[in-house]
């Protein structure tokens, strides 16, 4: 395999991780998947097949490949018996600075000393998670853009502390599964999300403000933009409570207005309406 890595450990199976886990077993590599329950793992490796499912079913993957990627995926609820060997841990757990803090922790003393670290954060910095292990050279940012398997862009951020040898082995690996890496400086929210989030936090605002209805300036985008999902429909797939933690991450490290979050957002995020995942958000999918 390309540059010896074999066996990559995905920390965190939800929405991306699912994903990222989806993309890394198609490619050949030796993959494991750590979640905090057996019902989550359950949920995550559900996604998959489901994922794998279209594909056969739109002529993309034959079924015995499909069946093949998915026994090949190990799973556990044990961080140590997921990461003991991993060549890159790719971490993907929930948008919690401390979580993902104590998540690299443990990494740090779990994995082999050539282990890369990544997270594919879309916020928070590589620079204070490179920080809490002893291997910050060997910490990079990894973010991943969702659908995982559709998406081929990933922003790489690299840290103050991390080496350019860190930087061309991950290069290398997220090209092998067909994506396309894109260097960017460690800072908050990065290019991605400070620019979607914005879009994502002024659409919310517009109906706020009684400008137009969901369905309409979802509908305008989509149409003027040629975007294949509006702005609200995006909000529900992303998580709007996932969003709303962004905005906040951005607005409180930098003080910059335009991030604080839209009031409906988070009055919706204490409701529980956080998208798709719970069957309701800005459209009730039940």
């Amino acid at each position: 395999m390309t540059m010896n890595v074999k066996r990559v450990c995905v920390v965190g199976i939800g929405v991306m991780g699912s994903g990222i886990v989806q993309v890394c077993a198609q490619s050949g590599y030796e993959t494991s998947v750590v979640s905090r329950s057996a019902e989550s793992l359950e949920r995550g490796l559900g996604k998959i097949k489901d994922s794998l499912s279209r594909l056969v079913k739109k002529g993309h993957l034959k079924r015995e490949d499909a069946d093949a990627v998915m026994n090949s995926i190990h799973s556990s609820t044990s961080l140590e018996d997921c990461a003991k060997d991993a060549d890159i841990v790719i971490e993907a757990v929930y948008e919690d600075m401390e979580v993902k803090r104590g998540v690299f922790t443990e990494l740090d003393q779990i994995c082999p000393a050539h282990t890369i670290i990544g997270s594919n954060t879309s916020t928070f910095p590589i620079t204070a998670l490179g920080a809490v292990t002893k291997r910050p050279e060997k910490v990079i940012g990894m973010h991943f853009m969702n659908p995982v398997p559709v998406m081929r862009g990933v922003e790489v951020a690299k840290s103050l502390m991390t080496s350019e040898d860190t930087v061309e082995k991950t290069l290398t690996f997220l090209r092998s599964l067909g994506k396309e890496p894109v260097i960017v400086k460690d800072s908050p929210g990065f290019v991605t999300s400070r620019m979607m989030c914005l879009i994502l936090n002024e659409a919310v605002k517009m109906y706020e403000s009684g400008l137009a209805s969901i369905e309409d300036i979802d509908k305008v985008l989509k149409l003027s933009f040629n975007w294949p999902q509006g702005p609200f429909q995006l909000l529900d797939l992303i998580g709007i409570d996932i969003v709303v933690a962004v905005l906040n991450t951005i607005y409180n490290e930098t003080g910059w207005e335009r991030f604080k979050p839209a009031v409906l957002m988070t009055q919706m995020v204490n409701a529980g309406w956080t998208g798709r995942k719970v069957g309701r958000g800005f459209y009730n999918y039940k």
